[in-house]
C-alpha cells in the first residue's frame, strides 16, 4: 500500500527524491485561486526548513491594487522571493512545482522568471517563460496595470524614483 500522502495525491516521492539528491535548496512555487506563494526550502533530516517565503499577498502592502493571481503578480512575487533569498545568502535553487503540470507560459514560470531576473540561479529553459508583454500585463484590460507593474517592480528592486 502506498504512503498516505501519495494516496491523497499530495506528494510524488520519486520526483521529491530526485530533487533532494541535488543537495540544493528548492524554489517551491504553489498557486491558489487568489494568490501565488513561493518558498526557498532546504532539506533537513528532521524536516524541511523554510529559509525564505513570499506571497503575492505582500504586493498589496507595496501598493498593488489588482488581482494577486495573475501573471504580473506572479512575476513580482518571483522578484520578492529572489530578493529575499539573495539577502539570506541563497544564490541558487532548483524549481519544485509539485504535482502541477508543467505548462509553458504559466504563473509558475512567471514566478521563476522573476526570481532569475533578480539574480537567483534556477536552472530553467527560456522557452517556458511567458512573453514579456504578458508579464507586464498588457493582455489584461485595465489601463493603469502596466504603469503600476513598473512602479511596484522598482520598489522591489530598490531603485530610486519608485
Amino acid at each position: 500500500m502506498p504512503f498516505q500522502r501519495r494516496r491523497e495525491g499530495k506528494t510524488n516521492y520519486q520526483k521529491r527524491l530526485r530533487l533532494l539528491l541535488s543537495n540544493k535548496p528548492r524554489l517551491v512555487v504553489r498557486r491558489s485561486l487568489k494568490y501565488v506563494r513561493a518558498q526557498i526550502i532546504q532539506f533537513d533530516k528532521v524536516g524541511d526548513k523554510t529559509l525564505v517565503a513570499a506571497s503575492s499577498e505582500e504586493l498589496k502592502k507595496l501598493g498593488w491594487k489588482f488581482a494577486c493571481d495573475n501573471l504580473p503578480a506572479a512575476y513580482l512575487t518571483g522578484l520578492l522571493i529572489g530578493k529575499k533569498a539573495l539577502g539570506k545568502g541563497v544564490k541558487e535553487a532548483i524549481l519544485d512545482f509539485g504535482l502541477y503540470p508543467s505548462v509553458k507560459g504559466s504563473r509558475i514560470y512567471a514566478t521563476v522568471k522573476g526570481a532569475i531576473d533578480v539574480g537567483l540561479e534556477v536552472p530553467c529553459g527560456e522557452e517556458v517563460f511567458p512573453r514579456e508583454e504578458r508579464i507586464k500585463g498588457l493582455h489584461i484590460k485595465q489601463k493603469d496595470l502596466p504603469e503600476m507593474f513598473e512602479k511596484i517592480k522598482q520598489k522591489i528592486l530598490g531603485e530610486k524614483n519608485a
